[in-house]
């Protein structure tokens, strides 16, 4: 899922400005490359090679990368919610830790639904930032940024918990990383009942992930409705 709009402060440094802004460009370039790697995989499949053997890396780093932006919350270089912030950024790491550590998950067909939507998404949010710290974006960018998430949130939703759903047959024929009790701490951890309430909180959140972007879609590019009302101010 889709990390929260963040605002730089108007008083940022020359330095920090040049900061994000790298960090930003890096990870259009990072997911725009990951991008081209799910293309090129089907339309030139390898042979002995799936999806996840291909692009195993490249999420990995660029998703991984995105713990530097709950730092920059943290600091204060960008102005945005810590807790909604950091929610969103482990949500994804945990799912690609699911693909890397769980051998059933990278066969399941949310993976490249997953992916993909990633994809459009994190390279239209990158742009946007990166065009709002030197002051100018396009309106391309701007439109893309409150419209693509239509289509994108519901496709990547729909693949995450598909790659959720493949992982519970192994997690529950080997209670892969669970501790059943008796034993000497008293404690009992179920892999698979974790997974199962990671889904179950999907319900209550996407609504409001959702609806949030319509709202700031009709505020960002106003409603037909408003576009009339400006004019006539104006």
């Amino acid at each position: 899922m889709a990390a929260t709009k963040g605002k730089t402060s108007k008083k940022t440094s020359p330095v920090v400005n040049a900061y994000l802004f790298a960090y930003n460009f890096i990870q259009v370039l990072g997911w725009s490359y990951l991008l081209f790697q799910i293309v090129n995989f089907y339309l030139n499949p390898p042979k002995s090679q799936g999806l996840w053997d291909v692009v195993k890396y490249t999420v990995g780093i660029f998703q991984n990368a995105a713990f530097i932006e709950i730092f920059n919350v943290a600091s204060g270089l960008v102005k945005s919610n810590l807790a909604v912030t950091t929610q969103q950024v482990l949500s994804r790491v945990a799912l690609v830790a699911a693909i890397a550590y769980i051998p059933e998950t990278s066969d399941s067909p949310g993976l490249p639904l997953a992916l993909t939507a990633w994809c459009f998404a994190e390279i239209t949010r990158y742009s946007y930032y990166g065009f709002n710290i030197i002051g100018f974006i396009p309106y391309l960018v701007i439109w893309a940024r409150y419209t693509f998430f239509y289509v994108l949130y519901p496709v990547g939703v729909s693949g995450e918990l598909l790659v959720y759903w493949t992982s519970l047959g192994y997690v529950g024929r080997t209670k892969m990383w669970s501790i059943e009790m008796p034993n000497k701490l008293n404690i009992a951890f179920s892999l698979w009942t974790a997974i199962v309430i990671v889904m179950l909180v999907y319900i209550p959140l996407f609504p409001q992930m959702y609806m949030h972007m319509v709202y700031q879609r009709k505020k960002t590019l106003g409603s037909p409705e408003t576009k009339k009302v400006q004019k006539k101010v104006q």
